[in-house]
């Protein structure tokens, strides 16, 4: 509806297609992330590690899942933090990235 009244107003205008910014330059490894899950506190918790690239990629990734997941989250000892139990989420998402993953727990 927005987008008809759009072309109403701009008849011109010629559409431009988004650019696709899902591909990043993150280093793909040869072991699998172990993704786990675990109460803190009383809180669940969904951790990643097993990750042996740069720190710097890892925390882009870290971001990325919370940013997919709406959720907060942290950088920690080399694992990423998700409150919540995301796993099987995080698990799809990192597979569509390129890594290979195993379950944990449960």
């Amino acid at each position: 509806m927005l987008r008809e009244q759009l072309k109403n107003l701009f008849p011109d205008h010629i559409e431009e297609e988004a650019p696709v910014e899902n591909i990043s330059n993150i280093w793909l490894q040869d072991e699998p992330l172990i993704c786990k899950y675990e109460k803190r506190k009383g809180k669940p918790v969904t951790i990643i590690e097993g990750y042996s690239g740069a720190d710097n990629d890892f925390k882009i990734l870290a971001k990325e899942i919370k940013t997919l997941l709406g959720v907060g989250g942290s950088f920690k000892d080399e694992s990423i933090l998700i409150q919540g139990d995301y796993r099987d989420k995080i698990m799809k998402f990192l597979k569509e990235k390129g890594f290979k993953v195993k379950r944990v727990g449960g």
